[in-house]
């Protein structure tokens, strides 16, 4: 086993003991942010030297769900609450040697574009093994995109000393009801694994309900809702 994955599995096993670890779900209409995207795509790459992926909108709705609901940003230390007031955001990046999870910094003060640069920086030195202690330390909140490999549904685990993750899955066209009428959308399942010690089940649903409406509505990063 290499020292990567040694590593790995002692921080897995650690969140597993030490947390009670619980995980909600939602569907998410994919249809307007998809929407944005093939329309702004081109002039977005051009603009930005950057395309524009899926994971800057849900960072922004999650760092938007974050300010609305402080407690999903804190930690356990000891007998303490920890409360968190900057917002760095740990993205998950599959590696030949393992999982890693370098955060993106200040992510409040950071657009779509800011997003996608320094996702695209991070996972180019992760995947060439350039990635260092610093990249990987002081994480807020984690998301985890198994939608690329193809997973419809999972339950992530917590990043120790972190109290939630989002996971993404793959997007597939569902019938749903909309306006009383069925129609066919893409959809993707989201799961928030949360620490259930810190986290009442009413604060990690109602959590995962405002990354899911910002996703269904970018429109609402611009209005601040």
């Amino acid at each position: 086993m290499s020292p990567m994955r040694k590593r790995i599995a002692l921080r897995l096993k650690a969140s597993q003991n030490t947390s009670a670890l619980l995980t909600t779900f939602q569907e998410c209409d994919m249809s307007k942010v998809m929407e944005m995207r093939d329309e702004f795509k081109d002039e977005f790459l051009k603009r930005h030297g950057v395309k524009l992926g899926f994971m800057s909108t849900f960072v922004k709705a999650s760092v938007n769900a974050l300010k609305d609901m402080p407690v999903v940003n804190a930690v356990i230390e000891g007998d303490e609450i920890v409360y968190r007031d900057y917002y760095d955001i740990s993205i998950a990046v599959a590696t030949p040697t393992g999982l890693v999870t370098p955060a993106l910094r200040d992510t409040d003060r950071m657009n779509l574009a800011d997003i996608e640069k320094e996702i695209g920086l991070l996972g180019e030195k992760a995947r060439t093994g350039k990635i260092t202690l610093q990249d990987l330390a002081g994480g807020t909140f984690t998301i985890s995109n198994g939608g690329v490999y193809g997973s419809l549904m999972g339950t992530p685990i917590v990043n120790p000393p972190q109290s939630a993750i989002l996971g993404m899955h793959a997007i597939n066209k569902r019938p749903v009801v909309v306006n009383d009428q069925i129609v066919i959308r893409p959809i993707m399942y989201l799961a928030l694994t949360y620490d259930h010690r810190l986290l009442d089940g009413r604060d990690a649903v109602t959590f995962l309900r405002k990354i899911k409406f910002g996703v269904e509505d970018p429109r609402r990063f611009l209005l601040d809702l």
